[in-house]
């Protein structure tokens, strides 16, 4: 059985389409990521801009193109911290029934957190016998904290914080390189946002998810085509991820746009999401992160396949 997933997020939307393999492995048959900023100006307006949602529904547009054409059994589509926070949802919501033919929930940040964990540990097999993990997964409008059991999906943490990489840009960013001004204060709000994160009795190290983290990974691997197998279970030294964060800084914008590896659509938000990164591995004393290509979608996914829920 073939299933499709989406997740709405606030900076980009996620399309999955995976199938169980006979022995058992959940595979991706096509993946796609696509930025359409829909929580953009969210911080200050706390509503979706029309230009944002017309983004947001174009790009759904073309991924029930791509569902269309994969025999898939069950769609699942799901919201997350723009939905949840913003007036003008339903734009969206009623343009997803009216094209997949489903409800687009929006879910909890319980839910969130979930899915997430279930998700970024899939097809890491480090940690599948380890008794906690953490997972932590920023977004553009917050980060998601999340410590588990990999075997049973049992959550024993799980928070959300008000940072992010679109959300922290727009709060304190407003010189092309920032200044060190700016960038102090995006380090000193995601520190203050994590002052309350718990320090992890765990073996490995936390597990980072979403283009954040895999597009860190990318440029510290000068990938010149993103290869979403050659990053999923990477590790990275909390020292070279300061140190890509840092280089990203120094530079224009346009000159950031041109650096291997990074989208250039993220190039504007992804010093932000660094210094996220950087204060929350921080703060819980890591000295390196293992970096997931998956996420909420692979999460759904593996309920579609395993129950038909989702």
């Amino acid at each position: 059985m073939r299933v499709a997933t989406i997740d709405i997020g606030t900076n980009t939307v996620l399309l999955l389409v995976a199938e169980r393999r006979q022995d058992g492995l959940v595979v991706a048959v096509e993946e796609h990521a696509t930025i359409t900023r829909l929580g953009e100006g969210v911080d200050k307006t706390r509503t979706l801009s029309p230009a944002a949602i017309a983004r947001t529904n174009a790009c759904l547009d073309r991924y029930a193109e791509i569902i269309a054409h994969a025999n898939v059994a069950r769609v699942s589509v799901v919201g997350t911290s723009a939905m949840r926070d913003a007036g003008g949802g339903d734009a969206v919501r009623d343009h997803v029934r009216t094209k997949l033919g489903v409800v687009a929930r929006t879910i909890s940040g319980d839910e969130e957190a979930r899915l997430t964990f279930r998700g970024a540990l899939s097809g890491i097999a480090a940690y599948a016998g380890e008794q906690r993990a953490v997972v932590f997964d920023i977004g553009g409008g917050s980060t998601e904290v999340v410590c588990g059991a990999p075997q049973s999906h049992a959550l024993s943490f799980a928070q959300s914080f008000d940072v992010g990489s679109v959300r922290l840009t727009e709060r304190h960013v407003r010189n092309d390189p920032p200044t060190d001004a700016e960038l102090a204060a995006v380090r000193d709000a995601a520190s203050a946002a994590f002052a309350s994160v718990p320090t992890f009795d765990t073996q490995r190290p936390p597990v980072g998810i979403a283009g954040t983290m895999t597009t860190l990974a990318a440029v510290s691997l000068a990938m010149e085509t993103y290869d979403g197998a050659r990053v999923h279970g990477m590790t990275l030294t909390v020292d070279a991820l300061e140190n890509v964060v840092r280089e990203l800084a120094a530079v224009p914008l346009e000159k950031r746009k041109e650096r291997t590896g990074l989208e250039p659509k993220r190039a504007d938000v992804i010093v932000a999401g660094g210094y996220v990164a950087l204060a929350f591995l921080r703060r819980i004393g890591a000295n390196s992160v293992t970096i997931s290509d998956r996420g909420v979608r692979w999460g759904l996914a593996e309920e579609l396949l395993n129950t038909g829920e989702g």
